[in-house]
């Protein structure tokens, strides 16, 4: 028994580390976002794409990924998922080499879709890995670690990516044909070193995880677990997808134009790097929330917080909307830490009480994170006609949605179409 418990002990920190590599790729986006926006002379909108790609692929690629892990398992799932984002973060080296921001695009695609089989295979594993009452807290601690990753991202990827201060419009219409050419290669030639290193990781930590003997964890019982139709014919689930849309979309959005908002003379005036660093803010606010959410709920109803969390941000974001300078800056940075306790509070409400169609509502609102490639792009178009400040109006819609799904949309009514086989009882480790 405690040969087990220590075996346990020793993949759950392997594990872990899983989440915090796909929270440090993520959220190096809102750097990447940016640099290539200057190197490719991108208005708001194309620049968006890169995160459309990015999330398009949890889309995309949920079912495939499921099927993946149903048929190879935890473990090779994990494998194939890290072989995967360590390819697409190679792909990088020529994307810069060539320059082509499509294939930029692409490989931000197969980056995302290896993090999606990692977030498919990963989650349930956790939940799984010991005994299933303390599963709740086992992936806290894993989010937590997802949430360090966010945090550490955007400011070591200001020091390695945006470390060149990017010229302007004026000055790069200055410049000779030849030498605007020879400046835009070396700007995107910028972000291989760090994408190579970032593949090396990922592929190392597949050989660690390929010799780890992890503990085999059985999977879901066979059996009707039901249809899509039939989950979404379920309204606070039907409301909890959408909910996860607008949360994933705001949080998303906002984190994309942080950089390119904080550069503005009318907000903080900083340089591409300054504003960076800044934006680590954003991130490590939601990792201090979790834990202050998490004591929170022992004592207030989870729907209850949620709304107030909402409400919170909504009114942080009107604030920055309605000033400038640092009172801007800074309401738009504290929404991080009201976003803490959104997606596995929604996703929680969303899945309670749903029974053998609990599978089913799961993957219905993993495929919702897409809300985090539409989102951000609807706001770039926002942006370009509106400007950049108005623009922040979208999240703030979001956000008031958010609050209506925990005060009233999460509650389950007598008139709810739950499913016959309807089960009080807390999730089995292979459901959570």
């Amino acid at each position: 028994m405690q040969q087990k418990q220590t075996n346990n002990q020793l993949a759950l920190a392997v594990i872990t580390a899983l989440f915090f590599m796909w929270g440090f790729l993520t959220s190096l986006n809102d750097i990447l976002i940016p640099h290539l926006k200057a190197v490719f002379e991108l208005n708001y909108t194309q620049s968006m794409l890169i995160q459309f790609t990015f999330f398009s692929a949890y889309f995309i690629m949920s079912m495939p990924s499921g099927k993946i892990v149903s048929s190879f398992g935890f473990k090779r799932g994990i494998i194939i998922g890290l072989v995967v984002s360590g390819i697409g973060a190679l792909m990088f080296y020529p994307a810069a080499a060539l320059p082509s921001y499509g294939l930029f695009l692409t490989a931000l695609f197969v980056l995302a879709s290896g993090i999606t089989l990692l977030q498919v295979a990963a989650n349930p594993y956790v939940a799984a890995l010991g005994n299933p009452d303390t599963s709740s807290s086992r992936l806290n601690l894993a989010q937590a670690f997802n949430s360090l990753g966010t945090t550490i991202a955007p400011y070591l990827g200001g020091l390695l990516i945006l470390a060149i201060a990017v010229k302007g419009a004026d000055q790069l219409a200055a410049m000779e044909p030849s030498a605007l050419a020879a400046y835009k290669t070396a700007e995107a030639q910028s972000v291989q070193m760090p994408y190579i290193g970032l593949a090396a990781i990922l592929f190392l930590l597949a050989g660690v995880i390929s010799w780890f003997n992890l503990p085999k964890i059985s999977n879901e019982e066979d059996g009707d677990h039901g249809t899509f139709m039939g989950a979404l014919k379920v309204r606070h689930l039907r409301l909890g997808v959408v909910g996860i849309f607008v949360y994933v979309g705001a949080e998303v959005a906002i984190g994309s134009f942080l950089v390119s908002y904080m550069s503005q003379d009318f907000i903080a005036g900083f340089s591409e790097a300054q504003a960076a660093k800044y934006v680590s803010y954003y991130w490590g606010g939601a990792m201090i929330g979790r834990f202050i959410g998490s004591a929170l709920m022992q004592k207030i109803d989870a729907g209850k917080l949620l709304g107030i969390f909402s409400i919170v941000a909504a009114l942080l974001v009107g604030t920055s909307i309605l000033t400038t300078g640092h009172i801007a800056m800074w309401a738009i940075l504290s929404v991080g830490l009201f976003n803490s306790i959104m997606f596995p509070t929604i996703f929680t409400l969303g899945i309670k009480k749903m029974g053998r169609l609990t599978g089913r509502a799961s993957s219905l609102l993993v495929m919702a994170i897409v809300g985090g490639a539409l989102i951000p792009v609807l706001q770039g178009v926002l942006a370009d006609n509106i400007g950049i400040h108005l623009a922040f109006f979208l999240p703030l819609l979001c956000y008031l949605y958010i609050a209506y799904y925990g005060f009233a949309g999460s509650r389950i009514s007598t008139d709810d179409d739950l499913p016959a086989q309807v089960s009080d009882t807390e999730l089995s480790p292979a459901e959570a």
